[in-house]
């Protein structure tokens, strides 16, 4: 467990929106690059970030969905890259890095939620692959980028999802175990948050500071693999059908739920600080409480997990951070 899991002193709350925190915030001949940019709560952060004038880059497996969800936005580019896809990262990194600019901001926002059992071509489980693999392989490769900009931030969407399930570290990819498609979403949501752990640990003395949040439960493309029977069960719908809005409880707008990672990329409260959960636009207490409330449990705020995961990211990668 790491003390550092203490709210801050936030103007923020459940409610704020993308807008209200992004006020004021001037990010001019700063560079970003948004996974997920294209839809749901990522491009709503893609254009948050650009309004604010950084320059945004949005890595898109489907691009002519993205250049459709982009037209008339200024200050973003779109390229293609697919996280599941060790040599499209690659050749994505070596495009960005092609500009020589230092990297300001990484927003780690792609994921998959639920899927059915799919294997990438090391046979890794496919939320696991894309939700972690993925940006760790997108990170290690952004690294130099990210270490010239002096000061930067890594933001990785988890989710409190990751009360669901913690690490299998002896069985990670369901090879013996039965596959649990909930299982697998919790415990990549688990990955996402050891993940800004271990970042942080290393990117700190270079000035790049990491940390990962919970935005809020949306019903966005995310929730293309479940059922309407599912969508019910987790009661995110009124009466009429529409999505239920009770920021308190965790039910927001994709305007919400884009708020807390942009201020995990933005507050000034968080300077000095780094390698927490984030959720509401602030620091997330540790949840003692059972699944489903407010916090992090401690399974995803423990440094020698995060730890003991950076060094299996590294040896099935082959990658890491200097």
């Amino acid at each position: 467990m790491t003390s550092a899991q203490k709210p801050v002193e936030s103007s923020f709350t459940a409610a704020s929106t993308a807008s209200e925190v992004m006020a004021g915030v001037d990010l001019t001949g700063q560079l970003a690059v948004v996974t997920g940019g294209y839809s749901g709560i990522g491009l709503v952060t893609a254009k948050s970030l650009a309004l604010a004038g950084a320059q945004v880059i949005v890595p898109a497996r489907d691009i002519e969905r993205a250049q459709a969800a982009m037209e008339g936005i200024e200050n973003i580019s779109i390229h293609e890259m697919d996280l599941m896809n060790p040599e499209s990262i690659h050749e994505f990194s070596q495009r960005v890095a092609s500009r020589g600019r230092a990297l300001s901001l990484l927003i780690n926002c792609a994921g998959v939620m639920a899927a059915p059992l799919i294997r990438d071509a090391d046979g890794h489980e496919s939320q696991f692959s894309i939700n972690h693999l993925g940006h760790f392989r997108l990170t290690c490769a952004l690294w130099p980028m990210l270490v010239a900009a002096g000061q930067a931030r890594v933001v990785s969407m988890s989710s409190r999802g990751h009360q669901i399930a913690g690490v299998d570290f002896d069985d990670i990819d369901f090879l013996q175990r039965p596959y649990d498609k909930w299982v697998a979403y919790g415990q990549s949501k688990t990955a996402n948050a050891l993940f800004a752990i271990a970042l942080d640990r290393r990117g700190r003395s270079h000035g790049v500071r990491a940390f990962s949040l919970h935005p809020g439960q949306i019903l966005t493309d995310l929730a293309r693999h479940l059922s309407a029977e599912e969508i019910a069960g987790f009661d995110a719908l009124d009466e009429q059908g529409r999505p239920r809005i009770a920021p308190e409880a965790g039910m927001k707008t994709v305007e919400q739920g884009a708020a807390t990672g942009l201020w995990c990329a933005t507050s000034k409260a968080l300077d000095g600080k780094g390698g927490v959960y984030c959720e509401d636009c602030n620091v997330a207490p540790i949840n003692e409480s059972g699944t489903g409330r407010k916090g992090v449990k401690e399974w995803a705020a423990n440094a020698d997990f995060a730890e003991r995961l950076w060094t299996i990211s590294e040896r099935w990668t082959g990658l890491t951070v200097d």
